[in-house]
């Protein structure tokens, strides 16, 4: 059967639909509101809150293609990516679910008949593997799926598999349960004949791979280890659709299929190269086609690339493709940019939200790619200068701690540093650098340790109700609690039957207030959302957690809160109003002192147009709009009524709209009734976040009003040092004016007084082995003119080795210079001279080989540096 990508993910998905499935769209990659979770990486975590029992199915049954992540975990390590033929970071996993409803045996059945009936698979390449047993879960053999296999496979074709590759946990706790993989043999016969592929099954064998788990959720983990049985049984099963694409266009590798040989193609066509034709070349060329995707998904999904989190990880993946691109297919200029728009033509139908972004994923790439170019420029100069040192050293190898410090600041796998440093008969000490890589990872774990003990359910209740949109004081009962121990500081998460308390979502910070019952009173230090629980943070646990509580919201900062969030709103129309239609929100932050919008705009916003767009929002304020609120909205509806969604958002079947006149959004957020609330608006900065997107800080509401005060308070005072003239900017500028003329003949005295000591520091240079040599403490009144006198200096005394030293606004200063020539020929470096020699002062320094500065906090010490500096030429 001849099948393209795109015929068999619409046969796999109107197969389940034969099987009454429904289908689901794939919810973004990026994940927000889940705490254990920055990316999507396996097709169950859109459906995890009803694994979790946070919320009730609204069908039993459904199938979907979801995008995927992985850079860490089982056979995903992302410096692995690229080398072999089937793993990726980027995938799509083909899934069909159940809830409560059919179990093993249709799931089984089904696979086979998808599999075999339908896509014609012979049978005779196809192995099962099931779950072994587990003395230390006390459970055995899973023969009810073994039973189900033999009705389709032999027996010798079913492997029985051990917890790791056999039994699917979600965590350290919660839903659990066997698993049954499929595996397929692609080899030849020849080949099948030597060996059966029965001993290849699990073996990272390229061409004896899995295609398709089957997870039978039965269980619960619960915190001390045990399990228990789950109320109702699930299936969650997931197919990787790239290897589906390899076993059925008939391919020995994922990249050979026309999900990525379109990109391969137009990557050879740009450098000049053929896939197949070199190892190295081919591996390059599958790592970028790799992180293409995974790079422009995220970017769609409103993930750009950043210094923490999720963005450093896109960085990361972006960096990766990048330097292979730079050591192996010659390119020197950003090139990935380019190939987006083949990856639009390949999977935009199927996924319209890269085709809707393609600009901006564009031009965020190409920002990345020139930055990154760079780094790699500087760190590649870097490494050369460590290789010379180490050969004038007569030394063979690289400490591991420089390639370590290679990698965490310029981007350098280890692989690179040694790949550059062969060529120069160089090694590193491997050791040394995973030495340093343990310390780092050991203190990221130790940083996000948690313990998080076990739910106590106190009363049954299906789901959490929130009413905070109506009111900010209810009555409330505890449904569950658990106990959370985060570096070593105790907590409680608490969950109520109904609350009155927004948990952070969509940008907006989550409630604070408190709960009361029987004279005692509990604070509520934060309120998050996690998937689809609100969840209340608490410093210790109520005497009696059954008892009926009070639960009061801080009224006066959720109102706050509302004012800003409201405010972005406006700030969307505004800027839409005057910068243009093209205007998407792409992020947001709003909390009760601030707000923050990142928007979509390819420059700077002028201070005439920020001028205008904030004149917008206040007239928007001043007409008092009422609040519209229209709740329960089918999605395609509210879209037929012009709400704006954002990109990257997985909206359910029903949708809430809030309107202020002209401005129309779907939004889950808190608001004020009317805009008047909002009382004033003031923007506080402007500028950009990465390329095609900018950001703008604004206040509202009370911070406005002390910043407008703040403001004309100051405007006094300066009118007062002016003596009350009533043209103020006209008097500020014949004073700069003044200040301009008077620095400029304090400059010309100093020529003429740095001139003077120039000569006489002349006067007190010693020769030594015929170096001149000027070791001495002076009087000067700046650090750049000493800087200046060093290097005049420089230029008439040649060679010269030169410390100054002096006390500057009661601080100690000290310089050294040295000639190139001494650097060249002595090895001298009064970068490492300073450092030294600046301890004497209690203080610290550095700079380049010739010229270095430092300064301390011991004036004393100021001789005594001096001396130590000139030891080093002494030396």
């Amino acid at each position: 059967m001849e099948m393209n990508s795109k015929s068999i993910r619409k046969a796999f998905l109107d197969f389940f639909v034969s099987k009454k499935h429904m289908v689901v769209p794939s919810s973004p990659m990026v994940v927000k509101n889940d705490p254990t979770l920055m990316f999507t990486n396996a097709g169950m975590n859109q459906f995890k809150d009803i694994f979790l029992g946070n919320q009730s199915p609204k069908h039993t049954r459904f199938t979907d293609t979801q995008k995927c992540l992985r850079v860490s975990g089982k056979h995903n390590d992302l410096e692995e990516v690229g080398r072999d033929t089937y793993h990726h970071t980027m995938f799509e996993m083909l899934g069909n679910w159940s809830f409560g409803d059919y179990f093993k045996k249709e799931a089984i059945d089904w696979a086979w008949e998808f599999l075999h009936d339908k896509m014609g698979i012979s049978e005779d390449r196809l192995y099962a593997t099931i779950f072994e047993g587990s003395k230390e879960d006390k459970l055995s053999l899973d023969d009810e799926a073994r039973s189900y296999w033999l009705k389709h496979l032999p027996a010798e074709r079913i492997i029985p598999g051990n917890k790791k590759d056999n039994f699917w946990e979600m965590g350290d706790t919660g839903p659990c349960g066997p698993c049954s993989e499929i595996h397929i043999d692609l080899r030849s016969d020849a080949e099948r004949d030597q060996l059966d592929g029965r001993e290849l099954v699990n073996k990272d064998h390229p061409l004896v791979i899995e295609i398709w788990n089957l997870v039978f959720m039965q269980y619960n983990r619960m915190a001390d280890g045990h399990l228990e049985d789950l109320p109702a049984r699930n299936v969650d099963t997931g197919m990787g659709f790239e290897r589906l694409c390899m076993v059925l266009e008939g391919k020995k590798s994922n990249y050979d299929t026309d999900v990525f040989q379109p990109i391969i193609l137009g990557l050879g066509n740009m450098c000049g190269k053929k896939y197949g034709e070199n190892k190295d070349t081919d591996i390059a060329m599958r790592v970028i086609s790799d992180h293409l995707r995974a790079i422009s998904f995220a970017i769609a999904d409103g993930q750009l690339p950043s210094n923490n989190k999720a963005g450093y990880v896109i960085r990361r993946i972006l960096r990766r493709a990048e330097r292979y691109g730079y050591t192996f297919l010659g390119f020197r200029k950003a090139f990935m940019y380019k190939l987006v728009d083949i990856l639009v033509k390949e999977m935009g139908d199927s996924f319209p939200e890269i085709k809707a972004q393609q600009d901006l994923i564009e031009k965020v790439m190409k920002e990345e790619e020139d930055n990154f170019l760079h780094t790699l420029e500087t760190g590649i100069h870097l490494l050369e200068e460590v290789a010379d040192k180490v050969k004038k050293a007569g030394k063979k190898e690289v400490e591991g701690k420089v390639a370590f410090v290679l990698y965490d600041t310029y981007g350098f796998p280890l692989d690179l540093t040694e790949l550059i440093l062969k060529e120069q008969n160089l090694s590193v000490n491997s050791k040394e650098f995973e030495e340093e890589m343990k310390k780092q990872k050991n203190r990221s774990k130790n940083a996000a340790s948690q313990e998080t003990g076990d739910w106590m359910e106190m009363r049954p209740s299906d789901e959490e109700k929130f009413i905070g949109y109506q009111s900010l004081i209810s009555d409330v009962n505890i449904t569950r609690y658990r106990k959370v121990n985060q570096k070593n500081k105790i907590f409680y998460q608490l969950v109520f039957d109904q609350t009155p308390f927004y948990g952070e979502m969509g940008g907006q910070v989550g409630d604070t207030g408190y709960l009361e019952a029987d004279g005692e009173k509990i604070l509520i230090t934060n309120t998050i959302k996690e998937n689809n629980l609100i969840i209340h943070i608490a410093k210790k646990l109520p005497v009696n957690p059954k008892a009926v509580f009070h639960a009061v919201v801080n009224s006066k900062r959720r109102i706050l809160i509302a004012d800003n969030h409201s405010a972005t709103h406006l700030l969307d129309q505004a800027l839409r109003e005057i910068l243009g239609n093209h205007i998407e929100q792409k992020g947001s932050y709003v909390c009760p002192d601030y707000l923050r919008f990142d928007f979509s705009h390819f420059r700077k916003v002028t201070d005439e147009e920020l001028s205008r767009v904030q004149k917008r929002v206040n007239e928007l304020i001043r007409m008092n709009i009422k609040k519209e609120e229209i709740v329960d909205v089918p999605i395609n509806k509210a879209k037929e009524y012009g709400a704006i969604a954002l990109f990257g958002e997985k909206y359910g079947d029903k949708v809430r709209i809030i309107r202020f006149g002209e401005s129309v959004e779907l939004c889950g957020g808190t608001h004020i009734a009317s805009t008047g609330q909002i009382g004033c608006f003031v923007i506080l900065s402007e500028g950009a976040v990465s390329a095609g997107v900018r950001r703008i800080e604004a206040i509202t509401a009370d911070k406005a009003e002390e910043y407008l005060t703040k403001k004309t308070d100051d405007m006094k005072e300066i009118g007062l040092m002016m003596n009350n003239t009533r043209d103020i900017k006209k008097s500020v500028s014949l004073l700069m004016e003044e200040n301009s003329s008077l620095k400029k003949q304090v400059e010309k005295y100093e020529r003429v007084a740095v001139s003077t000591l120039k000569d006489e520091l002349k006067n007190k240079v010693v020769i030594i082995n015929g170096v001149n040599v000027l070791a001495e403490k002076i009087i000067i009144n700046s650090t750049q003119t000493m800087k200046d006198l060093a290097f005049q200096l420089r230029g008439e005394l040649e060679p010269l080795f030169c410390v100054m030293g002096a006390e500057i606004n009661g601080k100690p200063s000290l310089n050294v210079i040295i000639s190139e020539s001494l650097v060249k020929e002595k090895g001298l470096n009064a970068g490492n001279i300073i450092r030294e020699a600046a301890k004497e002062m209690n203080g610290k320094g550095g700079g380049q080989p010739f010229y270095a500065m430092a300064g301390g906090n011991d004036v004393k010490g100021i001789p005594a540096a001096i001396e130590k500096a000139v030891l080093f030429f002494k030396k």
